[in-house]
């Protein structure tokens, strides 16, 4: 039997009643080590995976490929499935397209390119997503850099997004290639998807123009509900009565509420969004803080054995994720107060600063040469004292997913799905 498509799971997923609500999670391929971790997760729990891979993550060599151990699709798809063949995977899993379409890849959108030339490379990065075995695609056309500081119009929204859509469905009618499933709308607030009344306006407008050129409906729309990630924390506020007025509004349509940014929200929120009808909720940079924050614990774990005699010599793990992660720059996006502006030497000055900098941005610098061979270092020292690094990571990894597997009831999902027929 071929593979529920994540359209389908959406659709059980708004039959669920009572104690079987349940909220998906989508999980940002941080690095291999997570892909990993979630998988024995989901193994071990039953739940199936969405793993959501932003351009700037994965994306082809010639678009300028993906920090991520520097994946294009080919390569992403090839690692996913000799991970999940490693570990014994066998459940639901999903490659996903996370904030696809023009301008989404940072040097894309710094350079201002004109919407044209931006169309044209969001629509070849689809194109190779469709070839190597992408389940669903978030089309996602707003993050337009000759806009600021307002929303973006809801019908040059909608333009855009039917183009694209109608783009990849011709595209993969041309190659024989099994149905995909979409995302459209954006967290941020110049996607306008921020009111209910909007939200509805925004569907039924986009079903008509989707109806009228025989385009399929999204699977997901994503809804603004107060998310908003800086830092190690959100520093947004989710509105409980927003969450509830989308989904119902999204579920009226036959789509699912997707919510972006969910990182480091309290259990309270989390707990009540599957009883408020949230389908799915992206968490990404948490699970990247929380695999570099078990590197630092094994640093300072290492540099006392070396006190102890027990290592001769530390590795220099904690010396190049310092000065990597400062040099990186990717630490920018996720500052307040001006501290984007400051120059590495400035940071240098800040150990608290510069510490924080390495929590946030750490996992941007896990494939380079040197951290890379700085972190096998680690392990081999630790082994030598009987501790088991690698191991470490991944409980921590999975300790940080399996706090959303119980807010959201996750556990036994895939079962549940199915059990479920579709209508």
């Amino acid at each position: 039997m071929s593979k529920m498509t994540l359209h389908e799971v959406v659709q059980k997923m708004l039959r669920l009643e009572g104690s079987a609500k349940a909220t998906m999670v989508g999980i940002g391929p941080m690095s291999p080590t997570l892909i990993k971790a979630t998988m024995l997760l989901a193994k071990q729990k039953d739940f199936p995976l969405m793993f959501i891979a932003s351009r700037n993550q994965v994306d082809a060599d010639e678009l300028g490929g993906g920090y991520v151990c520097h994946w294009d699709q080919a390569r992403f798809h090839k690692a996913i499935q000799e991970t999940a063949k490693a570990v014994g995977y066998e459940g639901l899993y999903y490659l996903c397209r996370d904030h696809g379409g023009p301008w989404q890849r940072d040097n894309e959108r710094n350079a201002h390119l004109p919407e044209d030339e931006a169309m044209r490379l969001g629509k070849q990065s689809y194109l190779v997503d469709l070839e190597n075995g992408f389940d669903l695609l978030h089309i996602d056309p707003t993050k337009d850099p000759y806009v600021v500081g307002k929303v973006i119009d809801m019908d040059v929204n909608i333009r855009r997004t039917v183009e694209l859509i109608d783009y990849v469905e011709t595209e993969r009618k041309k190659r024989n290639l099994p149905p995909i499933s979409y995302e459209v709308g954006t967290e941020e607030t110049n996607g306008g998807l921020t009111s209910p009344e909007n939200y509805e306006k925004f569907i039924e407008k986009l079903h008509a123009q989707l109806d009228a050129k025989g385009l399929p409906h999204p699977a997901f729309i994503v809804g603004n509900t107060g998310t908003l990630t800086r830092l190690t924390e959100n520093v947004g506020h989710v509105d409980s009565t927003s969450c509830k007025e989308l989904s119902a509004v999204a579920k009226k349509y036959g789509v699912g509420l997707k919510e972006h940014n969910g990182d480091y929200l309290d259990d309270a929120t989390l707990l009540e969004h599957p009883a408020l009808g949230v389908t799915a909720m992206n968490v990404a940079p948490e699970f990247g803080t929380v695999e570099t924050q078990a590197y630092l614990k094994l640093i300072e774990t290492e540099e006392r054995l070396v006190k102890q005699g027990l290592i001769k010599e530390a590795s220099g793990l904690g010396a190049a994720l310092r000065e990597e992660s400062v040099q990186s720059g990717r630490w920018k996006k996720w500052m307040v107060d001006g501290k984007d502006q400051l120059l590495p030497e400035d940071i240098f000055k800040d150990e608290k600063l510069t510490q924080l900098i390495i929590e946030i941005s750490g996992h941007y610098t896990f494939d380079l040469p040197r951290v890379k061979e700085e972190i096998s270092r680690l392990y081999q020292n630790l082994a030598v004292s009987g501790i088991d690094g690698e191991k470490y990571v991944i409980y921590k990894i999975q300790a940080s997913v399996d706090h959303y597997v119980a807010c959201f009831n996750l556990t036994g999902l895939t079962s549940k799905l199915k059990e479920s027929p579709i209508k």
